[in-house]
C-alpha cells in the first residue's frame, strides 16, 4: 500500500513521526511538506532526532494570504498525487496543508484519512475550524482522538454516510509525548529555578491591540507577583508587540527563542503552570500533569476543561489572573492519559489504513 502524507507544520511533523513510526515496514510512504510553517528547526538534524522520514518533497509554500497558500498547495499536492498513485492520502490537524491535502485527494478520488477528526470549538471566525469541518466533511477515514469528537460528528450527521469509517483511536500527540519525553533537554540559557510557561501566537490574539496588551499585561504581574512566566516568543508575536508599542524590555517575563520540541517537553515538565492558546500545549500540559490555563473562550479539547484541570480564562487581564490563582492551587496525578487514548494511537491509526490493503 502506498500513503501520501501530507504536512506543513511542526506539530503535523510530531504526529506524522507516531504514524510513520508504525507504518515502517508495513506500507510505502510519501511525505509531502507543503513548508506552510517556515522554521529554523526544521533542519536535518531535526528529523534525525525525531526519527521521522525525511520529506520526499519540500513545496516552500509560505508567506502568502490563506486562500493563495491554499489554492497553491492544492495545485503542487496534485501532482504529485499524479505521481505516486497513493492508496490512502494522509493529513493531520486543521492547518492550510490539511485542508489542500484533503480536497486534492478528493478531486482524485483518492480516499483521505484525517487524524484529529471530529474536533470542533464552533467558533468559524478562526481559519482552523473552517478547515476542520471541511477537511472531515470530505474525508473517508475519520480518526478521532477522544470519545467526544466522535459525538460531534454524530451530531452533524456522519453515522448517516456509509462510505465514510469513523473511529477513536486516541490522541497521537500523547504518543509522542511518552516516546520522546527521554529525550527532553532544557534549552541553553539561564531559567529561573521555579517558573511558569506561557506561548502566545494565535490570530485572535494577535489582531486585536486590547487583547493582545491585557494578556501581556497579566503576563508581567504574575512574572512580578507570583513566579517568572517564562515565555519563548514567537517573532510574529514580537513583530506584533513591538508594532503597537509594546515594550517589551519592561516585561518582568524571562523572554526566550522559541523552543524545539525536546526543550518543550523540559519546560512543559518543570513548569507550575502552564499559560497557553495552543491546543497542542494544552493536551501537552494534561500528559506531564501540570494545571493550564487556556488563553482563549473556547477550546477544542474540552475534556480537559470538565475534567478541571484546564480553565478558559480569555484575554482579559483580571480574568487571566483570577485563572491563574485558581490553577496555582491545583495539583493532580494523571498516571494514564486515558482522556487520550492508550498511547497506541499510531498502530490503531495504521490498522485501520491498512484494512483496505
Amino acid at each position: 500500500m502506498r500513503i501520501l502524507t501530507v504536512v506543513g507544520a511542526r506539530p503535523q511533523f510530531i504526529k506524522a513521526a507516531v504514524v510513520s513510526r508504525a507504518l515502517a515496514g508495513r506500507a510505502e510512504e510519501f511525505i509531502v511538506h507543503t513548508g506552510q510553517h517556515y522554521d529554523a528547526n526544521m533542519s536535518d538534524v531535526f528529523f534525525e532526532e525525531m526519527q521521522i522520514p525525511h520529506p520526499r518533497w519540500n513545496l516552500g509554500i509560505h508567506g502568502a494570504s490563506n486562500a493563495v497558500a491554499t489554492a497553491r498547495m492544492l495545485e503542487a499536492i496534485s501532482a504529485r498525487i499524479e505521481e505516486v498513485q497513493p492508496d490512502y492520502l494522509l493529513v493531520y490537524g486543521d492547518t492550510n496543508s490539511t485542508l489542500a491535502g484533503a480536497l486534492a485527494g478528493a478531486q482524485h478520488r483518492i480516499p483521505v484519512a484525517h487524524v484529529e477528526a471530529g474536533m470542533r470549538n464552533g467558533n468559524l471566525q478562526m481559519p482552523e475550524e473552517i478547515n476542520r469541518v471541511v477537511t472531515d466533511r470530505i474525508s473517508t477515514l475519520l480518526l478521532c482522538p477522544t470519545p467526544n469528537a466522535l459525538q460531534n460528528l454524530y451530531a452533524e450527521g456522519f453515522r448517516e454516510h456509509s462510505s465514510m469509517r469513523l473511529a477513536v483511536v486516541g490522541d497521537v500527540m500523547f504518543d509522542a509525548a511518552m516516546f520522546y519525553l527521554r529525550e527532553a533537554r532544557p534549552p541553553e540559557v539561564d531559567l529561573p529555578k521555579e517558573f511558569n510557561l506561557c506561548t502566545v501566537h494565535r490570530a485572535e490574539i494577535l489582531r486585536s491591540p486590547q487583547a493582545l496588551r491585557e494578556t501581556f499585561d497579566a503576563l508581567d504581574t504574575i512574572s512580578r507577583t507570583q513566579l517568572p512566566v517564562v515565555l519563548p516568543l514567537h517573532p510574529h508575536t514580537a513583530k506584533v508587540l513591538a508594532e503597537m508599542g509594546y515594550d517589551l524590555s519592561k516585561s518582568s517575563c524571562v523572554i526566550i527563542k522559541p523552543t524545539s520540541y525536546f526543550e518543550t517537553l523540559w519546560l512543559l515538565s518543570h513548569a507550575y503552570v502552564v499559560l497557553t492558546d495552543s491546543g497542542g500545549l494544552q493536551r501537552e500540559a494534561y500528559f506531564l500533569n501540570k494545571p493550564c490555563v487556556t488563553l482563549r473562550n473556547e477550546t477544542e479539547w474540552v475534556e480537559l476543561v470538565s475534567s478541571g484541570v484546564n480553565v478558559l480564562s480569555g484575554t482579559e487581564r483580571d480574568a487571566i489572573l483570577r485563572s491563574y490563582d485558581a490553577m496555582a492551587q491545583l495539583r493532580f496525578d494523571n498516571k494514564d492519559s486515558l482522556l487520550f487514548g492508550d498511547g497506541h494511537a499510531g498502530e490503531k491509526i495504521v490498522d485501520l489504513l491498512l484494512q483496505d490493503k
